[in-house]
């Protein structure tokens, strides 16, 4: 009797074992359950055959890492690109900078040491801030620029070199520039060459430990316009999509700061506008908050575009001219039945025909020439004038009759007092031209009339079938190209505009062509505030970043695992983006086409 005991003692232990090993395979498999296959990574579920390659993956990302011949890139480079397939394990904190001696300059230095900062910042929040495990790799970068510019301009040189090799217990990095912003490029980039692997209390880094790459943008504005008039968004807010066009490499912030609902930029010399203008006291940017956000957008490769729209979308903050002695600075404001008066509600156009707006304007212009750089542009707007504003009102009415004009000739005579009033308050050795929306006033037709190319750039908001960018490249002027069926990214929310999905905001295809520097996406605010700023604008905007910084001859179809990459990088950098697809999705790429 004892004897059998024991042995169904010993049969029941033996089947414990083989069930606990089977428990640990099966573990073992799922803590790996990404595969490569076809340049894909795709999930593995139990008697999956992939046909990949061997190697399975701990997380999806750091399978995008080594997968395809672009790996987790956004976006793409557009030089040579070569990528190894070994990676090293690292953690922020062993991260070291070396810049060349040609970096001496001071205001190179302050640059570098924001953009480490950023950089090791940017390490930090991919891992969630708790790079705790060991390791004995360490990752040096050696960053080295060819010219001492730090000014963003069309002009500037963008391009980089990055080489990534393995020695010993070390990573190095090697980026060339020509300038600190392609620098910034090459940092951004080595970022993305990273992901986080965990483990069961503790994570790390992992980066790419082989990499050659040469890379420089297509075209040289990579734009996004936000509009903070209609609804004002806060300056924490306005960072964090700053932070995002980082990631992406788009370099331009138009910053669409009045219009007739409101006007909230400080003024020094006629502080009534802002105390009648802003929501409130609490709604207004400072002239220091504007000057911050210049910085703050200068170390993340952006240059800021403000715009003062102008002599249409002015209402609210131009009451106060009556009452002290002025006259009517701008006129319908805030007037009802609003249809027969402007495009939406409130009402509110300049008064061209008081020669005491123009003394006004000079010290306007005064305030925003102090807050914008030498050598930086001003978007003046000048789109949507309502003809039937100034029609119902006798002042400007007996102006053009007394001239003999046409109101589009009053349009052009203010456009030609208020640039020269510009360059005035500027006092630039060589004009710098300034930017204008297309409107009855850029129609081929009559443009050449009243605005030199020499001065002009044109941004044309009209459907990408439309020929009214070819018309005016063939009359010779510059472009910035914001297609109004693809990228204004409030529409699909009111009236009969339609929503954009991300893919047709990727496979929306500008003009090549010299004379376009390039495009922007927009977001107007009517509905949109702080709180859904971030979903209607991202993951979106990182399509355009592509689309204008490497013009890729792919469709969106081809793209979707970096996309998703890019949408989870913009989440751990502080974003929230939109869901743009069910998550089984993401890990099944090419499934749910």
């Amino acid at each position: 009797m004892r004897t059998v005991a024991i042995s169904r003692c010993g049969g029941l232990l033996a089947l414990l074992v083989l069930v606990f090993v089977l428990i640990n395979c099966t573990l073992c498999q799922n803590s790996s359950p990404y595969q490569c296959v076809d340049g894909k990574c795709l999930r593995q579920y139990e008697d999956d055959v992939l046909g990949g390659n061997d190697q399975g993956f701990g997380s999806l990302n750091e399978c995008r890492l080594v997968c395809g011949r672009y790996s987790s890139l956004w976006p793409i480079p557009t030089g040579t690109i070569r990528l190894g397939q070994g990676t090293r394990e690292f953690i922020p904190a062993n991260v070291e900078f070396s810049f060349s001696e040609s970096s001496e300059d001071e205001e190179i230095k302050i640059f570098f040491n924001e953009t480490q900062r950023i950089f090791v910042k940017n390490l930090y929040k991919e891992c969630s801030r708790h790079c705790n495990h060991s390791t004995s790799t360490s990752l040096f970068v050696s960053i080295k620029v060819l010219t001492a510019e730090t000014k963003l301009k069309w002009s500037t040189n963008e391009s980089y070199e990055l080489h990534i090799a393995p020695h010993e217990d070390t990573v190095h990095a090697k980026i060339i520039a020509g300038t600190v912003f392609g620098a910034r490029h090459g940092l951004e980039t080595l970022s993305q060459l990273t992901t986080e692997r965990s483990y069961q209390d503790e994570s790390c880094l992992v980066i790419l430990s082989e990499a050659q790459i040469t890379d420089s943008p297509i075209y040289p504005h990579r734009g996004f316009l936000l509009d903070t008039a209609r609804n004002f968004i806060s300056l924490r807010g306005i960072k964090r999509q700053l932070d995002g066009m980082a990631s992406v490499k788009l370099n331009v912030f138009h910053w669409h700061i009045t219009d007739s609902q409101s006007f909230p930029l400080e003024l020094v010399s006629f502080p009534q506008v802002t105390r009648l203008g802003a929501y409130s006291a609490k709604q207004i940017y400072s002239q220091a908050e504007v000057r911050e956000i210049f910085e703050y957008a200068r170390f993340r490769g952006i240059r800021v575009i403000l715009e003062f729209d102008a002599p249409a979308h002015a209402g609210n903050g131009w009451q106060w001219g009556p009452s002290e002695g002025y006259g009517n600075l701008a006129v319908c404001i805030n007037q009802q039945p609003w249809r027969k008066l402007c495009i939406e509600p409130p009402c509110g156009q300049l008064n061209p025909a008081n020669p005491k707006l123009y003394q006004v304007l000079q010290e306007v212009y005064a305030d925003f020439a102090g807050l914008i750089p030498s050598g930086e542009i001003l978007h003046m707007g000048g789109d949507e004038v309502f003809f039937g504003c100034w029609n119902a009102t006798q002042e400007i009415v007996n102006y053009i009759d007394e001239r003999n004009f046409d109101f589009l000739d009053l349009w052009g005579e203010f456009q030609s007092k208020v640039l020269a009033l510009w360059d005035q308050a500027r006092n630039e050795e060589a004009p710098v031209p300034t930017v204008l929306w297309s409107s009855h006033l850029t129609d081929p037709e009559v443009i050449e009339k009243y605005l030199s190319k020499d001065r002009y750039i044109i941004q044309t908001w009209v459907e990408g079938s439309k020929d009214l960018p070819k018309q005016l490249l063939k009359k010779g002027y510059r472009l910035i190209i914001s297609t109004k069926n693809a990228w204004y990214f409030d529409h699909g929310f009111w009236g009969v505009t339609s929503y954009y999905q991300w893919k047709k905001v990727y496979n929306n295809k500008i003009l090549k062509n010299p004379l376009v520097l390039g495009g922007e996406a927009c977001i107007w605010t009517e509905f949109i505030d702080e709180h859904s700023l971030d979903s209607r604008t991202w993951p979106r905007l990182a399509a355009v970043g592509e689309r204008l910084w490497a013009d890729p001859k792919l469709d969106a179809s081809k793209v979707e695992g970096r996309f998703y990459r890019q949408r989870d990088r913009l989440i751990a950098r502080g974003l929230n983006p939109e869901a743009v697809t069910p998550h089984w999705c993401e890990q099944n790429e090419d499934r749910c086409q």
